[in-house]
């Protein structure tokens, strides 16, 4: 879609399909809006700044953002290395998701008859409508509220990258939240996060008992789930592990037997340091378990580099892999040429691991990290400790979100701790 189109009052629109042949517009300048009256952030740009009225007027044509648009300002443009650096500080997941929300914004809105970008704020507010209402076909249900929320950000940022001044979204986020309103009150699941079931030792116990770990896959599945499981780690931190490299010798000053990982923190971009030591069930022995593996992979003449290797169903190590190409018709060859196992490889190991026990549950390879939380707090870990362990930062709230309801019950019921406080302080009273 042509870059000045943005300056056409719906007047001036063509039906949907002929936006080759919009007439341009001279657009009158007129006052800046007021500025905000506090720096925000982006997060605070994108979720809260939208929520000043509750009213949903048009845009009146004679109104312009405070800062000039690209074609206005002779300064708003990046040389192209400067572009490459912008793209490199997007993750994968999040380029590939919101991709895929404009890519299905775009189909919704060449069905509809609207402008893709720069999109007004009430076709925003319809597709959210439209979504809130419309079953998907891979789940037979409705977009989630909080997919929704992604989906709006997915809007605000490409408008942005394309150089236009994001749409107002507040009709738009009034629409999740009366959405997630109304799912809360009917007690549906899909008006919460959907975390990874929590995999602590009881579960892997259960799932290592029905591995055959005398294979080279089932040693690799075993390491997998233990060391996530000791790291706290999520898939994304542990596949891209090497041996030996990423490894090294306990200081012998610690007078433990075990390793010490060089994991790197993706949420937090900064590398750590993590102690894993023998455990006294040898069964849930992470240090054991990565041993069995490293020793199993140099049989098969495997002796450094990725720790964590794709096989095939007869056990082969890191069998070629292609795709064909649904563009060009072209069979190419994907994945890692060294082999190296994707995180949602790690997910499918859980998710078939635990699977075979027969637990109900959401089971990622995010499991172990969650199982993580949930086994220390079991065995009494300073929270603080917990999440130094696992790379969170000392004041994370995420780490509260780890910490599952059914932990706050039974012994840990704070009525309970209060009363028990009580009887032995009375007790004290009657002795002393």
């Amino acid at each position: 879609m042509a870059a000045d189109e943005h300056a056409h009052p719906p007047e001036h629109r063509c039906p949907a399909g002929q936006g080759a042949h919009l007439r341009p517009v001279q657009r009158p300048v007129h006052p800046p809006r007021r500025a905000a009256a506090h720096a925000m952030t982006e997060h605070e740009d994108i979720v809260d700044a939208e929520l000043i009225d509750d009213r949903l007027p048009a845009i009146p044509e004679d109104r312009v953002p405070a800062v000039p648009l690209a074609e206005e300002d002779p300064d708003a443009w990046l040389p192209p290395e400067a572009q490459e650096d912008v793209q490199a500080g997007i993750p994968e997941e999040t380029a590939n998701a919101y991709e895929g929300d404009m890519r299905r914004f775009a189909e919704w809105c060449a069905t509809v008859g609207r402008r893709v970008m720069p999109a007004a704020p009430q076709t925003v507010t319809a597709y959210m409508s439209y979504l809130k209402r419309t079953p998907r076909e891979k789940t037979g249900r409705p977009y989630g509220p909080n997919s929704m929320d992604r989906i709006i950000a997915s809007i605000r940022s490409s408008h942005r990258a394309a150089g236009f001044k994001p749409p107002d979204t507040m009709g738009a986020r009034k629409v999740v939240a009366g959405y997630r309103a109304q799912l809360s009150s009917a007690n549906d699941p899909a008006a919460q996060p959907k975390k990874a079931s929590a995999a602590d030792r009881t579960v892997l116990r259960e799932a290592l008992a029905a591995l055959d770990r005398t294979t080279l896959a089932g040693k690799r599945d075993a390491a997998l789930m233990l060391l996530g499981h000791a790291l706290a780690s999520r898939g994304s931190e542990l596949v891209p592990l090497d041996w030996p490299t990423s490894f090294s010798n306990l200081p012998e000053d610690e007078e433990q037997d075990g390793f010490r990982a060089r994991v790197y923190r993706k949420k937090r971009k900064k590398w750590q340091n993590v102690d894993v030591v023998l455990d006294p069930e040898s069964d849930l022995c992470a240090v054991r378990a990565v041993r069995d593996l490293v020793a199993a992979l140099a049989d098969e003449g495997h002796t450094e580099g990725a720790l964590f290797l794709r096989m095939d169903r007869w056990g082969y190590l890191a069998p070629p892999m292609t795709r064909r190409n649904k563009k060009t018709g072209v069979v190419e060859p994907i994945g890692d040429p060294a082999g190296r196992m994707t995180k949602e490889a790690a997910s499918d190991i859980v998710e078939r691991s635990i699977g075979r026990t027969g637990r109900p549950g959401h089971w990622r390879s995010h499991s172990t990290r969650r199982g993580f939380v949930k086994s220390a707090r079991q065995a009494g870990v300073d929270i603080v400790d917990i999440g130094r362990h696992g790379g969170w930062d000392d004041k994370s709230k995420a780490l509260i979100g780890y910490v599952d309801e059914e932990d706050s019950r039974g012994e840990r019921n704070p009525l309970a701790q209060i009363g028990r406080a009580a009887v032995k302080r009375r007790q004290q009273e009657e002795q002393g």
